[in-house]
């Protein structure tokens, strides 16, 4: 359902407009949403389970669950946007395009994910950056689409 809200959703909502669950879930807060873009944060810890293996002395947040952070956000921002309903669609992702990992993501990192739709139709083209403080660790441009969920 197309939403027109005035604030974010909070902590707690974000359970409902995602499938996922820690520690998939990738999300911490949706701190800004509008037609069209998204911002979300990420707080990394030492918490987090990928750094048990990766890598044990030298701690750096795997690129592919960078991505996936982006793919989230683009879920919420899914939701807001269109008739979406996650409780009876999944977004799947199609293709990757120019993805870029340009600094280590850290334990202590705070992500800031901006996630823009470029095009909507029945499959959706949206650009993803990943920034630590004013610079970009991460980017790119993907294509997602919703499908029915299979029981």
């Amino acid at each position: 359902m197309v939403r027109n809200e005035s604030s974010p959703p909070q902590a707690h909502q974000i359970l409902e407009l995602l499938p996922h669950r820690y520690p998939c879930l990738l999300i911490d807060r949706i701190v800004e949403i509008q037609r069209g873009c998204v911002v979300a944060l990420k707080n990394v810890t030492f918490n987090e389970p990928y750094f048990q293996g990766h890598f044990p002395d030298n701690p750096v947040m795997p690129g592919v669950l960078q991505i996936e952070a982006m793919v989230k956000a683009s879920g919420i921002l899914a939701t807001y946007q269109t008739e979406f309903n996650p409780q009876t669609h999944v977004m799947i992702l199609m293709e990757m395009n120019n993805i870029k990992f340009r600094k280590p993501v850290k334990p202590g990192d705070q992500l800031r994910i901006e996630v823009t739709l470029l095009l909507e139709d029945k499959i959706f083209k949206m650009k993803g950056e990943i920034r630590c403080g004013e610079e970009i660790v991460s980017s790119a441009e993907f294509l997602a689409m919703l499908v029915p969920k299979s029981n």
